[in-house]
C-alpha cells in the first residue's frame, strides 16, 4: 500500500510517498480502507521538530504521521464488537501517539472510532475529528448555558467547531477573526465578531466567563483582562505559562490551564450524533491528494485556513 513516510524532521520535502507493508488489525483493532484524512497544525509542528516528534509520537524513525481518518472497515480483530466489515467509520486514532493516518490502510483501535452518520461524506467525517474533539473536550465540563465565551481564531479548524459547540451548549459567543471571515463566523452562530487586525479584543470584549485560546503568548495574557474574576481560560498551544500570566491568574482567582485532546470513542459518538442532527457542519477549505501531502502541509502552515484541510488517498 502507499503511505507518506517521515524519515527525519524537517520541511515538507521530508514527506515521502512510498510503498510499505499493509498493517494487520490486532485483536482490538479495526483495519480501515482510508477514504479521507484531515490535517491539523500539530501535524506540521511534529513534522518539523524532533522534540515534537518525541513528545507526541515517541522516539524512532521512520514514522507515518496523521491521526484523523474516515473510511470503510476492511476487517476486524477478534475482540472487536462495535464494527463489522463494510461499516463506514471515522475517528482520531492514537492521539497522542502514532496514528499512522497518512496511508491507504490504517489499523485503528476500536475505542477510538465511531460509525459515520449517513448524511455526511468521508471528507466531512474526517474533518470532524481532532479539531472538533478538542473543542468538545474543552467545553463539555467547563461552560454552561448563559456563559459568555470568547473564542480566538473562530474561522480556524478548532475555532469553527468551537463556535458551533458553544452555541449548542447555550453560551453567548464572542469570536475573533479577520474582517473577511466575519460573515463566516457569524453564520456559524457567533453573537459578536471582533476584527483582530483592526480592533484590540481586550478593549472590546468584556465580562467573559471562559476563553478558548489557540494562540498563546501575548494573546493569552491579554485574554485575562477580559475575564470576570474567577473566570477560566484553556490555552491549546502550551501549558508553559509566563510569570505574568500566573501572577495575574493568582491575583484574580482565574483558572488558567492547558488541554491536550485525547482519542475517545464516547466523544466521537457525540460528534457523530451532532453531525447527524445538523448541530455540527464542518467547513472544508481545500482538498489535496495523498501525493500532494507536502502542499497540504505548506497550506496549513500559512495559518490562514478557514475550517479544515482534507487529503484523499
Amino acid at each position: 500500500m502507499k503511505a507518506i513516510l517521515l524519515e527525519k524532521a524537517g520541511g515538507v520535502e521530508n514527506l515521502i510517498l512510498k510503498e510499505v507493508d499493509q498493517p494487520i488489525a490486532k485483536e482490538s483493532e479495526v483495519l480501515i480502507e482510508v477514504k479521507a484524512i484531515s490535517i491539523n497544525p500539530v501535524d506540521f509542528k511534529v513534522r518539523g521538530n524532533d522534540a515534537f516528534v518525541e513528545a507526541i509520537c515517541g522516539s524512532g524513525y521512520p514514522l507515518v504521521l496523521g491521526w484523523d481518518i474516515a473510511g470503510k472497515v476492511v476487517s476486524i480483530g477478534d475482540k472487536v464488537t462495535q464494527f463489522k466489515a463494510d461499516d463506514n467509520v471515522f475517528g482520531m486514532t492514537n492521539f497522542p501517539g502514532r496514528g499512522n493516518a497518512y496511508a491507504e490502510l490504517v489499523a485503528a483501535p476500536e475505542n477510538h472510532l465511531a460509525k459515520m452518520p449517513d448524511n455526511v461524506s468521508f471528507e466531512e467525517a474526517a474533518a470532524t475529528t481532532l479539531a472538533a474533539l478538542t473543542a468538545l473536550q474543552v467545553f463539555e465540563t467547563r461552560i454552561k448555558k448563559g456563559d459568555r465565551v470568547l473564542i480566538h481564531a473562530g474561522s480556524g479548524g478548532v475555532g469553527h467547531f468551537a463556535i458551533q459547540i458553544a452555541k449548542h451548549l447555550g453560551a453567548y459567543v464572542v469570536t475573533t477573526s479577520s474582517e473577511k471571515n466575519k460573515e463566516f463566523v457569524l453564520s456559524l452562530g457567533a453573537d459578536e465578531h471582533i476584527d483582530y487586525r483592526n480592533q484590540a479584543f481586550e478593549e472590546v470584549a468584556s465580562n467573559i466567563d471562559f476563553v478558548l485560546d489557540g494562540m498563546g503568548g501575548d494573546v493569552l495574557l491579554k485574554s485575562l483582562k477580559v475575564l470576570k474574576d474567577g473566570g477560566a481560560v484553556v490555552s491549546l498551544p502550551s501549558g508553559d505559562f509566563s510569570d505574568a500570566v500566573l501572577e495575574e491568574a493568582k491575583k484574580r482567582n482565574l483558572d488558567v490551564s492547558f488541554k491536550m485532546v485525547q482519542s475517545n470513542d464516547k466523544d466521537m459518538n457525540t460528534l457523530g450524533g451532532w453531525l447527524a442532527d445538523g448541530v455540527l457542519k464542518p467547513h472544508i477549505y481545500k482538498t489535496f491528494s495523498l501525493s500532494e501531502m507536502n502542499l497540504a502541509h505548506a497550506e496549513i502552515e500559512k495559518g490562514r485556513t478557514v475550517g479544515k484541510i482534507v487529503v484523499k488517498p
